[in-house]
């Protein structure tokens, strides 16, 4: 089959690779209709290429039709249509019990001291082959997968895979209401679907910064007041400022970072990160799990602009293991920090029946750029350098270029 597969810095192809079998009883395979691009692959293109080996298959977004079920698997069967959350767990286990389903105890990646597994997503979190390919294998296909209608368009539930519960969480983190307002770091996608989370909660303002002309005129469609971070600057004072401009002293009652580790506004730190990719491995991943840092604007932007006594929520994604923090203002300011990965299966019931019926969350209309999987490669750089207005990317693996 094929698959996109990563061979090196900012460097990925897709190559033939061997196709995926039922190794255990709760194991499916699915043939692939649709995957995307996230922007927690970028990581991957560059960051976090040290725990990554040529031929590993990337992609954690991914939905298609059950080709064939091991026998413990009595929920799904071959021909249903299903979306995979990017995180693998069991559903049973202390953690699952409680809705940490990102932090399963079965899936743990105990040797790396991290949570549950994730499809295509280093050896931090288990070397799951991901699902930017023709075939996945999905381990805990007795609990994971999400069963769907057959009447609606892929991109109606592509996104329930990652993004769309990662926005909603981020919103729901953010601990906001109908008297509150939101300030959301970043108009990418996740950015994006925050901003129609926040409005189908009900958060009283939503107000969404960002750098790029089509991305703010997006999160504008979508009922954000915008912050064009090209004219007040991209330092967390700056952006401070012009948010206790608009809704008053105090500052906004949440913010919400949904951009992460690789933020505009720190060149310094942009150029440290980038270097460790140029290390060998050994050396590389010594140098992120000890002195590893983040590019850290949106993070310190989201604790300059909330109130004391707000909240601040992250939903990009970090990996900084000595990052410098105002603790000072974060004590003084007494600001709740809620954040990790999303805990898809606590959600996804929930916005499946929000989007049975209708696309409540405009996901249909979310991509830019739909290709063919043979095309993955120029799109990855596409989306990294965010040329040619591109804000998300599906991969179609059953088409041809």
């Amino acid at each position: 089959m094929k698959a996109l597969t990563w061979q090196g810095k900012e460097n990925v192809e897709v190559r033939e690779v061997p196709a995926p079998t039922v190794q255990d009883p709760t194991d499916a395979i699915v043939r692939i209709t649709s995957t995307a691009i996230c922007g927690s692959d970028l990581h991957l293109y560059g960051v976090l290429g040290p725990y990554l080996e040529p031929g590993d298959i990337l992609g954690h977004e991914f939905m298609g039709i059950v080709e064939e079920v091991g026998s413990g698997v009595k929920n799904l069967q071959p021909g249903d249509r299903v979306v995979v959350p990017f995180n693998i767990s069991c559903g049973h286990c202390w953690m699952c019990e409680r809705g940490l389903f990102a932090q399963c105890e079965t899936t743990q990646v105990k040797e790396q001291g991290k949570g549950a597994s994730l499809f295509g997503y280093t050896s931090l979190y288990g070397s799951v082959p991901g699902g930017q390919a023709e075939l996945v294998r999905v381990p805990h296909a007795d609990f994971g997968p999400i069963k769907l209608p057959n009447d609606a368009a892929d991109e109606r539930w592509l996104y329930l895979s990652d993004i769309l519960p990662t926005a909603w969480q981020g919103v729901k983190y953010a601990q906001v209401g109908g008297d509150d307002s939101l300030l959301i770091l970043g108009a990418g996608p996740v950015g994006l679907l925050a901003v129609s989370s926040a409005k189908q909660l009900g958060v009283g303002r939503i107000l969404c910064a960002d750098l790029v002309p089509e991305r703010l005129a997006a999160a504008r469609d979508r009922g954000a007041e915008t912050i064009d971070l090209r004219q007040v600057g991209t330092s967390p004072h700056k952006v401070g400022d012009a948010v206790r401009d608009l809704v008053g002293a105090r500052g906004v009652d949440g913010a919400l970072d949904a951009v992460g580790m690789e933020a505009h506004g720190n060149p310094i730190a942009r150029a440290a990160i980038q270097s460790v990719g140029f290390l060998p491995k050994p050396v590389a991943r010594k140098a992120v799990e000890t002195v590893g840092i983040d590019r850290l604007a949106a993070l310190h932007t989201a604790i300059q602009a909330v109130r004391r006594g707000g909240t601040v929520s992250l939903s990009g994604v970090y990996g900084g293991m000595a990052d410098p923090m105002p603790m000072m203002d974060l004590f003084d300011k007494a600001i709740t920090v809620k954040m990790g990965q999303c805990h898809v299966r606590h959600w996804s019931d929930e916005l499946l029946e929000l989007q049975r019926d209708a696309d409540t969350f405009r996901l249909e209309e979310l991509a830019t750029h739909r290709v063919p999987l043979e095309r993955a490669a120029e799109m990855y750089s596409t989306f990294q350098k965010k040329q040619d207005g591109c804000i998300k990317v599906v991969l179609k693996p059953q088409e041809t270029a």
